[in-house]
């Protein structure tokens, strides 16, 4: 994948010259904010701590906010050795049990991590929030902190959310007790937390309630299981404060008229947009908007769907429906999230356009007289050319390779958890499953093995002895003879009978024929086929053929040839996520610290 994963002797230079801690130079120009109780939540193994949070609850019930994220700009210069490898990577690449950062651990788990009971240099974005839960005023500075803890979701979870159980009784007590001078502080966060979900669900949020999976890694480095990661109020605590604060600014970017870098994405594909409709009004749902459906229009779908048994697989829809979220220097808004302007400002350890998005603000706090801003008495000026010497063409190529190198880190680590997932499985071969149809193409039925959440693929010659056409509005094979219906969300019983480590694929057989299969009455077949039927000849031309340009093609057949290639879960095409990042069904964590991307 051509990740870049060595770093340059000029780099390892210039790292060797920081020291281990902040100094007092490096305080000059900046708010001392280190009595204020700020705290890092996040996952149990994170070491990259981007961001802390703190709010304070008014007699009113409105909330000051404050936002504190590494200040990678302070040590990471334009045109530097470590810019230009910066600018080479633009992301950190997140493997299960091991991480290709974008900067070195010198900086990204130590001077720039906001490490506990350590002074760290940050950028603040201080918000105003009122008791509906909506950002009044925001502004931007630099401070120094000294976080007071380091708390992981869970820890803040169990301190927060209401203990039905004695044993979450217990649980909560011990946290309580062990973190009792920050209670107070996270019970407010927790109170602003509620406000502001309220207020972006009335504004027709989406919120798509995916379930992620991390690996658990035994002995040599195998993999022991593959566990559940639910989303607990922790984490969407830290999501909502983290959003508002790319909001805020993504809105003085835009205010100032200053060349940067938005996160974009445009509504759905209209092709997509049909093909949804249609299997929708198949499922008995609808979906309104007609040619431009709003957030709101989803979020009314989602709601529709929220108690149904194939939610999930529903909601997986929903997501392929629409584009993949970009960067660039052009606002043009962000669908998924229902926001007109927004950027990413919260991870410049790990993103390349946080960064630049922070020198940008440096510059206004240095430079200009915005009101959203606040410079320090005894900051030195810094000129544009020094901090953030861009234009409009340098933002497009920055977008363009961000947006390229997102894309390619995806892509390294689906391909890392395939292969770990085959290794897992190759002791498992003639083990038998219960699975659920998670994709269907014309050359077979991709499943997910339940309970293990592990993905193979059903090749059509290992269903019963018929031909099935491909229905790519109802997503569902049909058997021509016996009518017997495969599709998207349906249980089936299968048996692992190959996994191929060098290919990553792992296929599986049907057990009984396919007696799990369901059929349909005549009268029922083809409603939202849009095409008559093929021909013989067609048939034989066209079955079995497992490229990547037949998927979603109409009226596809798919029956037993005698060399057919076989697609492997691997090379199943991805959903997005709600920004739309690419993804899959069922993501496998390899990241530290997923928020509000």
């Amino acid at each position: 994948h051509d990740i870049p994963n060595e770093w340059p002797k000029a780099v390892e230079k210039q790292v060797r010259g920081f020291v281990e801690e902040v100094v007092e130079a490096d305080l000059v120009g900046r708010k001392d904010m280190r009595d204020i109780p700020f705290v890092t939540i996040d996952g149990e193994d994170a070491k990259d701590f981007d961001d802390a949070v703190y709010a304070h609850e008014h007699k009113r019930g409105n909330w000051t906010l404050y936002v504190a994220i590494a200040d990678v700009s302070h040590y990471v210069q334009p045109k530097s050795a470590l810019d230009e490898e910066a600018i080479n990577r633009a992301t950190s690449v997140y493997f299960p049990g091991h991480v290709v950062p974008m900067l070195p651990e010198k900086l990204s788990n130590g001077l720039c991590s906001l490490k506990p009971k350590v002074d760290r240099l940050t950028m603040v974005c201080e918000m105003e929030i009122s008791a509906l839960g909506e950002m009044t005023s925001y502004k931007f500075y630099e401070a120094v902190i000294h976080s007071h803890g380091r708390l992981t979701y869970n820890e803040v979870a169990d301190i927060v959310q209401p203990a039905e159980t004695e044993l979450q009784q217990r649980v909560q007590a011990k946290q309580v007790k062990r973190y009792a001078e920050l209670v107070p502080h996270l019970t407010s966060l927790y109170g602003l937390f509620h406000a502001l979900r309220e207020t972006r669900e009335a504004n027709g949020a989406m919120d798509f309630d995916t379930t992620e999976t991390r690996i658990v890694f035994g002995e040599n480095r195998k993999i022991a299981e593959i566990v559940p990661v639910y989303r607990n109020d922790a984490h969407k605590l830290i999501e909502e404060c983290m959003l508002r604060a790319n909001v805020a600014a993504a809105l003085l970017l835009e205010s100032a008229e200053l060349p940067a870098l938005y996160r974009v994405h445009e509504g759905p594909n209209p092709n997509k947009l049909e093909n949804l409709r249609e299997f929708l009004r198949e499922m008995g749902l609808h979906m309104g908007g007609g040619l431009k459906p709003s957030p709101r229009d989803y979020q009314a779908v989602l709601k529709q769907i929220a108690h149904r048994p194939d939610h999930h697989l529903l909601q997986t829809m929903l997501i392929r429906s629409m584009m993949q979220a970009v960067y660039q220097p052009e606002n043009v808004g962000h669908f998924g999230l229902g926001y007109e302007a927004y950027t990413h400002f919260t991870s410049p350890i790990r993103r390349y356009p946080d960064l630049l998005v922070h020198r940008g603000i440096r510059h206004l706090i240095r430079n200009s007289k915005h009101k959203c801003v606040e410079k320090q008495p005894d900051a030195p000026k810094l000129t544009k050319a020094k901090i953030y010497p861009y234009n409009m063409d340098d933002m497009l190529r920055f977008g363009e390779h961000a947006s390229m190198a997102e894309r390619r880190a995806d892509a390294a680590g689906y391909s890392v958890v395939d292969w770990l997932k085959c290794e897992y499985m190759q002791d498992k071969i003639g083990d038998e499953f219960v699975a659920t149809v998670t994709s269907v193409t014309s050359f077979g039925l991709f499943v997910e093995l339940n309970d293990i959440f592990v993905e193979g693929l059903v090749h059509v010659t290992e269903l019963s002895n018929d031909y099935y056409r491909f229905d790519p509005i109802r997503h569902c094979l049909e058997g021509e003879r016996s009518g017997k219906i495969y599709r998207l969300g349906d249980s089936v019983e299968v048996k692992v009978v190959r996994v191929d480590l060098d290919e990553k694929k792992i296929d599986l057989q049907m057990l009984g024929g396919g007696e799990r299969g369901r059929v349909e009455p005549k009268s029922k077949r083809g409603s939202a086929r849009g095409d008559a039927k093929s021909s013989g000849k067609e048939r034989e031309g066209k079955a079995g053929k497992a490229n990547k340009s037949e998927r979603g093609k109409a009226g596809k057949l798919a029956s037993k040839p005698r060399a057919a290639s076989k697609q492997s879960a691997a090379t199943k095409p991805r959903a997005k996520a709600a920004d739309g990042t690419a993804k899959p069904k069922r993501r496998t964590r390899s990241r530290a610290k997923p928020k509000a991307d």
